[in-house]
């Protein structure tokens, strides 16, 4: 299988190709940005399916995170992954931005268990809490950064994400063992191509996740009224 992975839902604009067997991906780029993946996604697709042979009639299968994570920069991700997999006739599959930056820790750190905390902005986080095998022990939620480190446990905790360091804060505030093991602003591409590869199309869609509503609002101030 050859999986072409896409990342815009946090605070990079990402793609890759990996092949199924092959430890590292055929080709990657990644942008750090907090705005603009809308403009910076396609031209980047581009250049990462250049670099591989076969070009995107070579694809199997697409991946894209679908949450949680900023509400334009999801529908741009989905958006595109929808319509390279409409266009090539192969599935489209989401995966979540916890689980992908969740992922690297899964097998690694025995006897601890493993926490992703992205930032959610306003002091929330959006946090998941797995076991050192990968089973789920805190289910995916928008809590505050007390709330999350509450959640764990007893620990001892390894934490990644945006907000690990805020997390781990709380942590050690009330006596648990708790460690920051990344703290990067967006999931490692190649990771999204992982789990995009071992995910079932049916169980998985290519789904925006929202864990609250999006802030903005359509404007009524100027909306006559319906006769």
């Amino acid at each position: 299988m050859r999986i072409l992975a896409i990342d815009t839902a946090l605070g990079a604009c990402s793609a890759c190709v990996l092949e199924a067997g092959e430890a590292e991906p055929l080709a990657r780029e990644q942008l750090a940005m907090d705005r603009g993946h809308a403009e910076a996604l396609m031209p980047l697709i581009e250049r990462v399916m250049d670099a591989v042979e076969g070009g995107f009639s070579s694809l199997d299968r697409v991946a894209v995170t679908v949450g949680p994570g900023s509400y334009t920069g999801l529908r741009v991700g989905v958006s595109a992954a929808r319509a390279i997999a409409f266009a090539a006739g192969i599935p489209a599959v989401g995966v979540t931005t916890v689980a992908s930056s969740a992922a690297p820790l899964i097998g690694r750190e025995s006897g601890r268990v493993i926490a992703a905390a992205l930032d959610a902005k306003h002091g929330q986080v959006w946090f998941q809490a797995l076991s050192a095998e990968g089973k789920p022990l805190v289910s995916l939620r928008q809590v505050s950064y007390r709330d999350a480190a509450r959640a764990i446990g007893a620990g001892p905790v390894s934490l990644v994400g945006s907000s690990a360091l805020a997390v781990a804060n709380e942590a050690w505030a009330i006596g648990l063992d708790a460690v920051v093991v990344d703290n990067a602003k967006a999931p490692d591409i190649a990771w999204v191509a992982r789990l995009g590869m071992i995910a079932d199309p049916d169980a998985a869609p290519p789904r925006p996740l929202y864990l609250k509503a999006p802030e903005t609002t359509p404007q009524d101030k100027a909306r006559l009224p319906r006769r």
